[in-house]
């Protein structure tokens, strides 16, 4: 579907004011990176068709390659499923949502290094540890998290996506399928109780708050939620296409663009998840946008466990032995699909 609307177009009329819109000059730069995405300020390349029928030569602009870019994330996502394709077991697996209070964002905003690092530690210790006790597994299991900043109006709502297989290895070696045959994780609410308990302790001692504060956090439910679990390999696929790659809102949601407003499609998750329109200034747009701008050098996927980098090599092979390695049934096409705009047909060269 072609997109009518993009989030550059706003950044390019607003040029002369993305500076003073923005908290910081990292915010800056990536802004006017987007802005500059695929146009003749990034230079440009010569692509050729490869049906031989055609062979036409087309200059193609250079890409920003920002993480934050509408226009960017197709090939990343793509070259990272296939990536993770290949270390999917024969098992379950559960799709965990971990949700910080609103009360905390005031803090996610002048320290996002340090609270988003804390949320990914707190959460996997979470899942770490409630796998390693007997009564609900006892066994090594692992996790990947990934962090979302945004909720539908661009407001800022840091919550992770994280996936956790149905099971673990035990320290003799053998996989240990999660009980209930595989239709149950972990409890949530103990598991609220617990993220609640950590982060706020590991909280005061970076941060220097008043008691209030810290009685008001412990005053509501930390939100912890655990969908059903995926038996399909390719549900494991889509939830992984769905949100690793996302950023704040695609341009596929503006639906108008001009006249100093933007208006974008937002689901009401208060009202059942149906989608309304939203209306801003330009200016309230792009500070919104601008929330979901992640510090220089945060890691917003990370594995853990015996998914991470340093055992996934010498513990998937042995689980793999034992439990079977998933089968991944989809379109093994080219990894990025492009098409001449004269023949119509797949496939460039540079």
């Amino acid at each position: 579907m072609q997109v009518r609307h993009e989030v550059a177009q706003v950044l390019e009329r607003n040029v002369g004011d993305l500076s003073g819109l923005c908290a910081n000059s990292w915010q800056a730069r990536t802004l006017h990176a987007l802005r500059k995405c695929r146009t003749s300020a990034l230079g440009g390349h010569i692509d050729r068709c490869d049906n031989p029928i055609c062979n036409s030569l087309h200059l193609s602009y250079n890409s920003c390659r920002n993480r934050h870019c509408p226009k960017c994330q197709g090939h990343k996502r793509e070259e990272w499923i296939r990536a993770r394709e290949a270390e999917l077991l024969h098992v379950p697996y559960f799709h965990v949502v971990f949700t910080l209070p609103h009360e905390l964002n005031r803090i996610c905003l002048y320290a996002p290094k340090e609270i988003y690092g804390l949320f990914f530690k707190t959460a996997w210790s979470v899942i770490r540890d409630f796998g390693a006790n007997r009564k609900f597994l006892g066994a090594a299991t692992g996790m990947i998290a990934i962090l979302h900043t945004w909720g539908q109006n661009l407001s800022l709502h840091p919550h992770l996506h994280c996936i956790v297989p149905g099971g673990g290895i035990t320290p003799s070696g053998r996989w240990k399928h999660i009980r209930n045959k595989g239709k149950y994780l972990f409890p949530v609410k103990a598991m609220g109780k617990v993220f609640r308990a950590r982060f706020t302790e590991n909280l005061r001692k970076q941060f220097d708050h008043p008691a209030a504060f810290y009685d008001k956090l412990f005053a509501k439910d930390w939100v912890v939620y655990c969908k059903a679990p995926f038996y399909n390999t390719s549900q494991v696929v889509e939830y992984l296409g769905r949100y690793t790659h996302k950023i704040a809102i695609s341009n596929h949601r503006i639906v108008k663009s001009g006249e100093g407003t933007v208006t974008f499609s937002a689901k009401d998750y208060r009202h059942g998840g149906k989608k309304a329109l939203l209306r801003l200034t330009d200016e309230e747009f792009i500070r919104r946008f601008c929330l979901h701008i992640l510090p220089k050098g945060l890691v917003r996927i990370r594995h853990y466990g015996i998914l991470s980098s340093s055992k996934k090599k010498t513990v998937l092979p042995i689980v793999r032995d034992q439990v079977g390695a998933a089968t991944v049934k989809r379109d093994p096409g080219p990894i990025l699909h492009r098409r001449c705009p004269t023949c119509k047909k797949e496939g460039w060269s540079h």
